[in-house]
Protein backbone atom coordinates (compact mmCIF):
# COMPACT_ATOMS: atom_id res chain seq x y z
CA UNK A 1 0.00 0.00 0.00
CA UNK A 2 1.38 3.35 -0.74
CA UNK A 3 2.39 5.59 2.18
CA UNK A 4 0.46 8.29 2.70
CA UNK A 5 1.52 12.11 1.95
CA UNK A 6 1.83 15.24 4.13
CA UNK A 7 0.31 18.38 4.21
CA UNK A 8 2.05 20.48 6.74
CA UNK A 9 5.78 18.43 7.34
CA UNK A 10 7.39 18.79 10.87
CA UNK A 11 10.07 16.93 11.78
CA UNK A 12 8.20 13.78 13.17
CA UNK A 13 6.15 12.81 9.52
CA UNK A 14 9.25 13.99 7.56
CA UNK A 15 11.49 11.63 9.16
CA UNK A 16 8.90 8.77 9.20
CA UNK A 17 7.63 9.69 5.70
CA UNK A 18 11.41 9.29 4.38
CA UNK A 19 12.58 6.48 5.79
CA UNK A 20 9.21 4.39 4.66
CA UNK A 21 10.03 5.46 0.99
CA UNK A 22 13.36 4.05 1.19
CA UNK A 23 14.50 1.98 4.12
CA UNK A 24 13.50 -1.12 2.14
CA UNK A 25 15.74 -0.24 -0.92
CA UNK A 26 19.33 -0.28 0.82
CA UNK A 27 18.78 3.04 2.15
CA UNK A 28 19.48 5.48 5.50
CA UNK A 29 18.18 8.85 6.60
CA UNK A 30 19.55 10.87 9.49
CA UNK A 31 17.86 14.32 10.47
CA UNK A 32 20.06 17.17 11.36
CA UNK A 33 19.61 21.13 11.83
CA UNK A 34 21.14 23.20 9.06
CA UNK A 35 22.54 25.51 12.23
CA UNK A 36 24.40 22.44 13.70
CA UNK A 37 25.88 21.76 9.93
CA UNK A 38 27.56 25.31 9.69
CA UNK A 39 28.09 25.85 13.24
CA UNK A 40 31.29 23.25 11.92
CA UNK A 41 31.83 25.36 8.88
CA UNK A 42 33.82 28.43 7.70
CA UNK A 43 31.24 30.91 6.23
CA UNK A 44 32.15 29.82 2.37
CA UNK A 45 31.11 26.04 2.96
CA UNK A 46 27.95 26.57 5.34
CA UNK A 47 24.25 26.28 3.81
CA UNK A 48 22.15 29.44 2.66
CA UNK A 49 19.22 28.20 5.12
CA UNK A 50 18.14 29.58 8.61
CA UNK A 51 19.63 27.56 11.22
CA UNK A 52 16.61 25.71 12.16
CA UNK A 53 15.80 24.68 8.80
CA UNK A 54 15.40 20.54 8.99
CA UNK A 55 17.47 18.52 6.78
CA UNK A 56 18.24 15.03 6.11
CA UNK A 57 21.05 12.74 5.16
CA UNK A 58 20.97 9.97 3.21
CA UNK A 59 23.24 6.80 2.92
CA UNK A 60 23.14 3.74 1.51
CA UNK A 61 23.95 0.67 2.53
CA UNK A 62 25.40 -2.72 2.00
CA UNK A 63 21.48 -3.68 0.78
CA UNK A 64 21.29 -0.64 -2.11
CA UNK A 65 23.21 -2.46 -4.71
CA UNK A 66 21.22 -5.60 -4.93
CA UNK A 67 17.38 -3.97 -3.35
CA UNK A 68 17.67 -0.52 -5.73
CA UNK A 69 20.88 -0.62 -8.06
CA UNK A 70 19.94 -3.97 -9.98
CA UNK A 71 16.52 -3.78 -10.26
CA UNK A 72 16.86 -0.26 -11.82
CA UNK A 73 19.01 -1.76 -14.12
CA UNK A 74 16.92 -4.22 -14.85
CA UNK A 75 13.67 -2.02 -15.45
CA UNK A 76 16.16 0.12 -18.42
CA UNK A 77 15.61 3.52 -16.45
CA UNK A 78 19.16 4.72 -17.46
CA UNK A 79 19.89 6.86 -19.55
CA UNK A 80 22.88 8.56 -21.25
CA UNK A 81 26.36 7.73 -20.29
CA UNK A 82 26.33 9.29 -17.02
CA UNK A 83 27.45 7.42 -13.61
CA UNK A 84 24.76 4.91 -13.54
CA UNK A 85 24.95 4.76 -9.36
CA UNK A 86 24.33 8.22 -9.33
CA UNK A 87 21.02 7.84 -11.44
CA UNK A 88 19.66 4.72 -9.10
CA UNK A 89 20.52 7.45 -6.51
CA UNK A 90 18.90 10.25 -7.98
CA UNK A 91 15.59 8.53 -9.16
CA UNK A 92 15.15 6.62 -5.69
CA UNK A 93 15.25 10.18 -3.82
CA UNK A 94 13.35 11.95 -6.14
CA UNK A 95 10.77 9.56 -6.52
CA UNK A 96 10.53 9.26 -2.47
CA UNK A 97 10.02 13.26 -2.49
CA UNK A 98 7.24 13.75 -5.01
CA UNK A 99 5.50 10.51 -3.69
CA UNK A 100 6.17 11.53 -0.01
CA UNK A 101 6.23 15.15 -0.07
CA UNK A 102 4.37 16.54 -3.15
CA UNK A 103 4.52 20.11 -3.64
CA UNK A 104 6.71 20.52 -1.11
CA UNK A 105 10.33 22.79 -1.56
CA UNK A 106 12.92 20.22 -1.21
CA UNK A 107 16.11 21.20 -1.79
CA UNK A 108 18.40 17.86 -2.62
CA UNK A 109 22.59 18.12 -3.21
CA UNK A 110 23.95 15.13 -4.24
CA UNK A 111 27.57 13.86 -3.37
CA UNK A 112 29.05 14.04 -6.81
CA UNK A 113 27.86 17.98 -7.22
CA UNK A 114 29.70 20.94 -7.29
CA UNK A 115 29.07 24.68 -7.10
CA UNK A 116 28.90 25.94 -10.55
CA UNK A 117 31.31 29.32 -9.64
CA UNK A 118 33.58 28.02 -7.16
CA UNK A 119 33.66 24.08 -7.40
CA UNK A 120 33.38 23.48 -4.13
CA UNK A 121 31.10 20.73 -3.37
CA UNK A 122 27.42 21.88 -2.67
CA UNK A 123 27.90 20.13 0.52
CA UNK A 124 30.67 17.95 2.88
CA UNK A 125 29.01 14.90 3.19
CA UNK A 126 31.39 13.27 5.32
CA UNK A 127 30.40 16.45 8.00
CA UNK A 128 27.12 16.19 7.78
CA UNK A 129 27.07 12.69 8.63
CA UNK A 130 29.00 13.11 11.43
CA UNK A 131 27.19 16.16 12.67
CA UNK A 132 23.42 14.10 11.93
CA UNK A 133 24.88 11.14 14.54
CA UNK A 134 25.09 8.83 11.44
CA UNK A 135 28.66 7.86 10.99
CA UNK A 136 32.01 9.16 13.12
CA UNK A 137 34.15 11.28 10.61
CA UNK A 138 37.73 10.73 11.67
CA UNK A 139 40.66 12.61 11.01
CA UNK A 140 44.15 13.53 11.73
CA UNK A 141 42.88 15.87 14.68
CA UNK A 142 41.21 13.04 15.99
CA UNK A 143 45.29 11.70 16.63
CA UNK A 144 46.90 12.33 19.71
CA UNK A 145 50.46 13.57 18.17
CA UNK A 146 49.81 12.11 14.74
CA UNK A 147 53.04 10.23 12.95
CA UNK A 148 52.72 12.19 9.42
CA UNK A 149 54.25 15.54 10.03
CA UNK A 150 53.05 17.86 7.27
CA UNK A 151 51.73 14.78 5.25
CA UNK A 152 48.40 15.49 4.69
CA UNK A 153 45.97 12.49 5.75
CA UNK A 154 42.43 12.28 4.47
CA UNK A 155 39.77 11.60 6.71
CA UNK A 156 36.93 8.99 6.48
CA UNK A 157 33.76 8.08 8.27
CA UNK A 158 32.78 4.78 9.67
CA UNK A 159 29.35 3.47 10.50
CA UNK A 160 28.94 2.14 13.69
CA UNK A 161 26.88 -1.02 12.38
CA UNK A 162 28.49 -0.92 8.45
CA UNK A 163 32.26 0.11 9.15
CA UNK A 164 33.41 1.75 5.72
CA UNK A 165 30.47 -0.29 3.62
CA UNK A 166 28.51 2.25 3.05
CA UNK A 167 28.32 5.37 1.44
CA UNK A 168 26.87 9.18 1.95
CA UNK A 169 24.49 9.39 -0.90
CA UNK A 170 22.95 13.29 -0.51
CA UNK A 171 21.49 15.86 1.32
CA UNK A 172 17.84 17.18 1.51
CA UNK A 173 16.94 20.51 2.78
CA UNK A 174 13.54 20.69 3.82
CA UNK A 175 12.99 24.53 3.05
CA UNK A 176 9.96 26.43 5.32
CA UNK A 177 10.34 23.21 7.61
CA UNK A 178 12.17 24.57 11.44
CA UNK A 179 12.50 22.35 14.21
CA UNK A 180 13.09 23.99 17.86
CA UNK A 181 15.17 22.99 20.89
CA UNK A 182 12.99 19.43 21.60
CA UNK A 183 15.23 18.04 18.50
CA UNK A 184 18.49 17.28 20.43
CA UNK A 185 22.01 16.53 18.23
CA UNK A 186 23.64 13.50 19.45
CA UNK A 187 27.03 12.45 18.93
CA UNK A 188 28.21 9.72 16.51
CA UNK A 189 29.34 6.83 18.31
CA UNK A 190 32.67 7.11 18.44
CA UNK A 191 33.30 3.00 17.36
CA UNK A 192 37.13 3.33 16.23
CA UNK A 193 38.24 5.12 19.85
CA UNK A 194 41.96 4.12 20.46
CA UNK A 195 44.83 6.11 18.49
CA UNK A 196 46.15 3.08 17.22
CA UNK A 197 43.33 2.27 15.37
CA UNK A 198 42.50 5.41 14.23
CA UNK A 199 46.33 5.43 13.03
CA UNK A 200 45.51 2.46 11.25
CA UNK A 201 42.21 3.28 9.69
CA UNK A 202 43.60 6.83 8.37
CA UNK A 203 46.56 4.81 6.93
CA UNK A 204 44.42 2.24 5.42
CA UNK A 205 42.02 4.78 3.62
CA UNK A 206 44.95 7.35 2.00
CA UNK A 207 47.57 4.41 1.21
CA UNK A 208 45.75 1.02 0.32
CA UNK A 209 42.36 2.25 -0.02
CA UNK A 210 41.67 -0.48 -2.68
CA UNK A 211 42.41 -3.10 -0.44
CA UNK A 212 39.03 -2.54 1.22
CA UNK A 213 40.96 -3.38 4.70
CA UNK A 214 39.64 0.25 6.37
CA UNK A 215 36.04 -0.76 5.62
CA UNK A 216 36.41 -3.82 8.08
CA UNK A 217 38.36 -1.02 10.93
CA UNK A 218 35.60 -2.72 13.43
CA UNK A 219 33.64 -5.70 12.52
CA UNK A 220 30.58 -4.82 10.18
CA UNK A 221 27.32 -6.49 10.94
CA UNK A 222 27.04 -6.63 7.02
CA UNK A 223 29.60 -5.96 4.24
CA UNK A 224 28.88 -5.38 -0.06
CA UNK A 225 27.91 -8.40 -1.86
CA UNK A 226 30.90 -10.47 -4.51
CA UNK A 227 29.17 -8.68 -7.18
CA UNK A 228 28.82 -5.58 -5.85
CA UNK A 229 32.67 -5.91 -4.81
CA UNK A 230 33.15 -6.78 -8.51
CA UNK A 231 31.09 -3.75 -9.77
CA UNK A 232 33.49 -1.12 -7.46
CA UNK A 233 36.58 -2.79 -8.17
CA UNK A 234 35.91 -2.51 -11.82
CA UNK A 235 37.45 0.61 -13.39
CA UNK A 236 34.92 3.47 -13.97
CA UNK A 237 35.52 3.35 -17.87
CA UNK A 238 34.99 -0.63 -17.74
CA UNK A 239 31.82 -0.34 -16.08
CA UNK A 240 29.30 -0.30 -18.86
CA UNK A 241 31.06 -3.91 -20.36
CA UNK A 242 29.89 -5.62 -17.02
CA UNK A 243 27.08 -4.09 -16.92
CA UNK A 244 26.69 -5.62 -20.82
CA UNK A 245 28.17 -9.01 -19.36
CA UNK A 246 25.71 -8.90 -16.40
CA UNK A 247 22.77 -8.75 -18.86
CA UNK A 248 21.90 -5.08 -18.08
CA UNK A 249 22.89 -3.04 -20.90
CA UNK A 250 22.59 -2.87 -24.78
CA UNK A 251 25.53 -2.74 -26.40
CA UNK A 252 24.92 1.01 -27.56
CA UNK A 253 25.00 2.36 -24.25
CA UNK A 254 28.06 1.57 -22.86
CA UNK A 255 30.00 4.86 -21.66
CA UNK A 256 32.80 6.11 -18.98
CA UNK A 257 31.75 6.07 -15.72
CA UNK A 258 32.72 8.44 -12.94
CA UNK A 259 33.71 6.37 -9.76
CA UNK A 260 35.61 5.64 -7.90
CA UNK A 261 39.03 8.16 -8.63
CA UNK A 262 41.49 7.42 -10.40
CA UNK A 263 43.92 4.31 -9.01
CA UNK A 264 46.62 6.46 -6.33
CA UNK A 265 44.17 8.83 -5.28
CA UNK A 266 42.32 8.51 -1.76
CA UNK A 267 39.21 7.00 -2.77
CA UNK A 268 36.45 9.71 -2.40
CA UNK A 269 34.38 8.50 0.24
CA UNK A 270 31.03 10.45 -0.12
CA UNK A 271 30.21 8.57 -2.76
CA UNK A 272 33.22 5.62 -2.44
CA UNK A 273 30.38 2.83 -3.39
Amino acid sequence: MASPTVNSPNFETVTLLLDDSISNLGFESHPLKIGWYNDVLPAPLRQPHHEDTLAVVVLSTPDMFERAFLPFMEKGCCQGVSDHIDQCVKHTINSAISQSFPGKKVEVSYDYEMLPASRKPKFLAQTAAHVAGAAYYYQEADVTDHPWGDKKKFGVCIHPRFGGWFAIRALLVFEGVQVGCEVLQRSPPDCVPSREARIQLLEDFNLRWQDWKYRDIIPPVQRYSQRQRDYFSTRPAQRPALLQEWGFLQKEEGGSQLEPPASGSPIHHSGHG
